[in-house]
């Protein structure tokens, strides 16, 4: 505006001199037109002319600044818009829920009322997007905004405050505990109803932590801290299986701290070699001849101790690192291996997280090379559940692994949904009978009969058995009532390192008479190595 000061003043000046010009010079011209008068002077009409000229600008400008003015304050509203909405959505985004969630605490902290944030998050967002591609997922995103909007109350704060994430915040003075949940529950199933986007037809839920202002603690929390505790309540939604609400617990932060510093243990302990492989014996059930291992990873904490695998390798799918940690553990295995009778083979079991990658097949071949070990005596392990993610990628993976004969087991097997043509169509070398359904075999009950089944099947398909979970002596002589079948687990031995497991080997070659020479010394100590 500044620049157009100089400007409006002229045309300000120019009209005040047009006001006194005008009244001489207007009238006689008036007069000069009726003939009763002589024409008035010829600069002071000039000048009256000028006057005029100098108005339509002063004119024109101020009206091009109104017009400006009006632009810039309609950008304003939009630049504040798009700072405080989703761009995708529409709705709030993190920016502008944060405020307003400290109004209404602030508004509910001097009263008697509450404040509740229910946090809601996609359950495997990144897999519609990684299968279907981006614009799939971004109608995704529309479309369960859209369904939240809908079940929520009218006055209901709704936000994306993440990639799938959504908050609902709202007063609770006249909702109890059993209305909220009543809200979750709707929420979850709302979302959860079929989605159509594109070409597809997706199945998405949802997981949703509760939290309200009113929890047992001192402070009155503020906005970041009640998202917080959503956040926290959330995520044990997400471990208690997915597809449901979970109300915040204060024990749950402390579950927390533990997940985070296990977390950072275990990113340090891929980098410093604190995972090592063992071995666990594949026996031939009737002759009771040693056939194989299968390698199980240990971790070695020196601030945990010996961590489960039940309790690490779900984190490190978690934390996207399985495929870092898996092909440490397989590369320090197979140079184990090398060190074993030729006629034993090394199976090592796949994560489902690993078998989306396309280039698995490559990255195990590779290893395969760099060791020098024989493609032929080494297995790989699949579960059932592989088969449903992307049938497409574990077929070319499979395909490319036989080809340079690898070995590929099903692993688990009649705990998944496999069907024959999948059997058939993947060309599996043999099939794991899982654990569960061994541990009634000596005692005749139903199981008998399924692993019976999964026995003839086998034998149907041409594909050998292996049985998990042979504990006592009672069990694998349930299991020899098959016929030919291999078998491993406790009964045999517990799973032993690299050290244990080759003098297992040499002592079971002593006795046999068999000269059998390790083809370098063997260390007191092994590690995976820097890439875990």
């Amino acid at each position: 505006m500044s620049r157009d000061l100089l400007p409006i003043g002229i045309a300000l000046a120019a009209g005040i001199l047009f006001i006194g010009i005008g009244g001489q010079v207007l009238p006689k011209i008036l007069k000069t037109w009726m003939g009763v008068a002589d024409p008035p002077d010829v600069l002071l009409t000039n000048a009256l002319l000028l006057n005029i000229a100098i108005l339509l600008f002063g004119w024109r400008r101020y009206s091009a600044l109104t017009r400006e003015l009006l632009v810039c304050s309609q950008a304003e509203i939009e630049a504040r818009m798009l700072a405080e909405s989703d761009p995708l959505t529409g709705i709030r985004n993190r920016r502008s829920l944060l405020p307003a969630v400290n109004a209404l605490l602030a508004e509910r902290c001097v009263g008697h009322g509450d404040v509740a944030l229910l946090l809601v998050d996609l359950d495997n967002f990144k897999a519609i997007n990684d299968r279907c591609g981006h614009k799939v997922g971004d109608s995704v995103l529309i479309e369960a905004a859209a369904r939240i909007a809908r079940v929520i109350p009218k006055d209901t704060l709704l936000a994306r405050i993440g990639g799938d994430e959504f908050a609902c915040a709202l007063t609770c003075d006249r909702i109890t505990r059993t209305g909220l949940e009543a809200l979750a529950n709707d929420i979850v199933g709302s979302v959860a109803q079929p989605i159509d986007a594109g070409n597809f037809r997706l199945d998405v839920t949802a997981s949703v932590g509760i939290a309200t202002a009113r929890q047992p603690r001192e402070a009155w929390p503020d906005a970041e801290l009640l998202a917080h505790w959503a956040d926290v309540a959330m995520y044990h939604a997400k471990r208690s299986g997915r597809d449901r609400y979970v109300w915040f617990e204060e024990r749950m932060e402390a579950e927390l701290c533990f997940r985070n510093a296990l977390e950072n243990g275990l990113r340090k302990g891929i980098s410093s070699g604190e995972f090592v492989p063992c071995y666990l014996q594949h026996i031939d059930t009737q002759s009771g001849e040693l056939v194989g291992f299968e390698m199980l990873a240990q971790w070695e904490s020196p601030e945990f101790g010996i961590v489960s695998p039940e309790l690490f390798i779900p984190l490190a799918e978690d934390l996207g690192v399985i495929s870092e940690l898996s092909e440490g553990l397989i590369r320090q295995a197979l140079q184990d291996a090398k060190e074993w009778e030729e006629h034993l083979t090394l199976s090592v079991n796949i994560s489902p997280i690993q078998l989306r990658d396309p280039w698995l097949a490559q990255k195990l071949l590779m290893l395969l090379q760099e060791s020098g070990f024989p493609p032929h005596r080494f297995e790989i392990e699949i579960t059932e559940s592989c088969l449903h993610e992307n049938v497409a990628v574990v077929r070319s993976v499979i395909a490319s692994l036989k080809n340079q004969g690898v070995k590929i087991s099903l692993d688990d097997f009649g705990t998944g949904y496999s069907s024959l043509a999948q059997l058939r169509a993947l060309e599996f070398d043999r099939l794991k009978i899982d654990r569960s359904f061994v541990g009634e075999l000596a005692d005749g009950k139903a199981s008998s009969e399924l692993v019976s089944a999964i026995v003839a099947l086998g034998r149907g398909l041409g594909l050998p058995i292996v049985v998990e979970g042979i504990e006592n002596a009672a069990t694998l002589s349930a299991i020899k009532k098959f016929g030919e079948v291999k078998g491993q687990g406790y009964h045999y031995g517990r799973p032993e390192d690299a050290e244990a497991t080759l003098h297992r080997l040499l002592l079971k070659a002593a006795e046999s008479g068999i000269a059998a020479e390790p083809a370098e010394e063997v260390p007191a100590k092994r590690s995976v190595g820097k890439s875990g």
